[in-house]
């Protein structure tokens, strides 16, 4: 049997990322060849992984990048089973470089192996959830809020402190589309016979009625639309008066929450 030096094993762990017994244990399977061990280690990491997969991950982080030109712009959400993990060092700093990368491609093979390999090493499911890249017209504004918990990236023109701020905003209210035009037309169909029904059974005259409908249907595309929602900092004012006031626009915005639509399993009683 060949002798399994220390610089051997360390360059196992270097390639795999995992602890010293498992990289002398396969070295030593393989009669010291480096190559084969990292294959054989690269077999039991899959094996690992796909136990691992069937264990719900949604803890995590956004992971975040924004070009230096401030044109161009990704958040990635990088799921784990606790939240100790999501503090791990080596899964920030996937969840970081992985951010660089989505800005100009998807992931691929090389991210799944490098995912799969950080799976083998914390012991925990790791998953690439979703990822959103922006293209700007204007520029980019990033916030990174609640511990990574929540990122939003908006493509805004105007002073750098209104991209803060309807970063912000958009942390904190979460609207689904910039304006009330945006809203498809299915949604807002649906929420008409929604507010008819209700208006219906106040028993009131039909053009009062309608003005209801109307009312109620103008206040849930605000509700729901950034440039009609009130402005976090200013409630007596919506985006949209706030922006104008400032000469300012917001061309284009996108955020991911962590583990949001995730359904977690409750422990027993």
């Amino acid at each position: 049997m060949a002798e399994i030096s220390a610089a051997l094993v360390m360059e196992l762990r270097r390639r795999t990322g995992l602890g010293m017994m498992e990289c002398k244990k396969a070295l030593s399977e393989t009669n010291g060849d480096l190559d084969k061990a990292e294959e054989l280690l690269r077999i039991k990491s899959g094996a690992k992984a796909s136990k691992a997969a069937s264990r719900i991950a949604a803890e995590g982080i956004i992971g975040a990048y924004v070009s230096p030109d401030m044109k161009l712009g990704s958040l990635v959400e990088i799921n784990c089973e606790t939240d100790f993990v999501a503090r791990n060092e080596d899964f920030v700093a996937f969840a970081k470089a992985l951010a660089e990368i989505v800005a100009t491609r998807d992931p691929g093979p090389a991210e799944e192996d490098k995912r799969q390999k950080l799976v083998q090493k914390i012991g925990e499911n790791i998953t690439i959830r979703h990822f959103k890249r922006l293209q700007a017209k204007g520029k980019l504004a990033l916030y990174v809020h609640a511990g990574a918990q929540i990122g939003v990236l908006v493509d805004y023109d105007g002073a750098d402190d209104v991209g803060k701020d309807v970063a912000m905003h958009i942390a904190f209210a979460k609207p689904r589309h910039l304006s009330k035009a945006e809203v498809p037309q299915e949604a807002v169909s649906a929420e008409r016979k929604i507010q008819e029904a209700r208006a219906k059974e106040s028993g009131k005259p039909a053009e009062i009625v309608a003005k209801m409908v109307e009312g109620s249907l103008n206040k849930f595309l605000g509700e729901i639309s950034l440039m009609g929602q009130p402005f976090i900092k200013d409630d007596k004012q919506t985006i949209e008066k706030m922006l104008a006031a400032k000469k300012a626009k917001v061309n284009a915005y996108a955020f991911l929450v962590v583990g949001e639509g995730i359904e977690k399993t409750q422990p027993a009683h």
